[in-house]
């Protein structure tokens, strides 16, 4: 199982490429940025219980670009994985989304992770104009869209709700990229069982080891024909215990990413130390 880090990085504390450079230097896996462009100041949508609840942080106004800190960390790296950890691809056109998910992942040597979410927050939908009852389906076709340009030669796609004229695009990802779907609940793990390569959850309240969650996506995997021990489970948790990690090994995950905030130079590398000790034997298993 290997253990990174999700962070919302902001114009507080370290700034992307330290933050990788710290976080690499403690041999954790990968770096993840979560995305929201804005935040409309009405708040018709409640902060999800699963997040925390209550009001809405500030720190969700002030996070950079996801893929403009990837772009950051993976050049003053050379081993970290990294990437949107989730982008609202909703919200985001697809051929030029595809183009950066590519060029980062050709650039890095293919050290990317494309971690996609269907979002939560109807008021951002509502000021893009997106419909938000919709959101499903329309990210499962950009990304199959995406997936066309990223694997064909001469790329087309047909859909319901997005297409591509014959196009060409280079360069390619390298190794992929995988797709992480995150989010909970049935129809984000239906959806991840059908087409993603990750289910990347933030652990439910009702089931914070993901145990009874582990059994029920298999099945789901299982019925859409796949192979359960091919299609990755991994999880965002706020913060973990090291008999948390022991738990999530034992149900067989195979990714967790930690949450932390940039706040202050000292307290980030505090908190990426408590992150790196309480991961160590994951942390030394992986690098074998």
């Amino acid at each position: 199982m290997q253990v990174g880090v999700y962070a919302f990085a902001t114009p507080d504390g370290l700034q992307p490429a330290e933050l990788a450079r710290e976080v690499e230097a403690r041999g954790l896996a990968a770096l993840m940025f979560p995305e929201h462009s804005h935040i409309p100041v009405a708040r018709a949508t409640s902060y999800p219980d699963v997040y925390g609840g209550g009001e809405l942080p500030g720190f969700y106004m002030r996070t950079y670009d996801p893929f403009v800190s990837s772009t950051l960390a993976a050049s003053a790296t050379t081993r970290l994985r990294v990437g949107p950890g989730i982008c609202l691809l909703a919200l985001r056109e697809p051929v030029h989304t595809a183009k950066e998910v590519a060029s980062i992942s050709h650039l890095s040597g293919g050290r990317f992770n494309f971690g996609v979410g269907f979002g939560w927050n109807a008021d951002e939908f509502d000021n893009l104009g997106v419909p938000f009852k919709g959101r499903h389906k329309l990210v499962r076709e950009k990304v199959m869209l995406m997936k066309r340009l990223w694997e064909d030669d001469v790329a087309s796609f047909d859909g319901e709700l997005v297409s591509l004229k014959a196009s060409w695009a280079w360069p390619k990802p390298i190794d992929g990229p995988p797709i992480f779907l995150g989010g909970n609940g049935p129809m984000t793990m239906k959806h991840a069982a059908e087409w993603a390569d990750v289910w990347y959850p933030t652990p439910p309240g009702e089931d914070p080891l993901l145990e009874k969650s582990v059994a029920a996506f298999k099945i789901l995997v299982e019925e859409a024909g796949r192979d359960p021990q091919a299609v990755k489970i991994g999880c965002a948790p706020g913060d973990v215990t090291r008999s948390d990690l022991d738990a999530y090994a034992a149900n067989g995950l195979s990714y967790v990413n930690v949450g932390m905030v940039t706040t202050s130079r000292d307290d980030d590398l505090r908190r990426l130390d408590d992150i790196a000790e309480r991961a160590v034997e994951y942390i030394a298993g992986s690098q074998k």
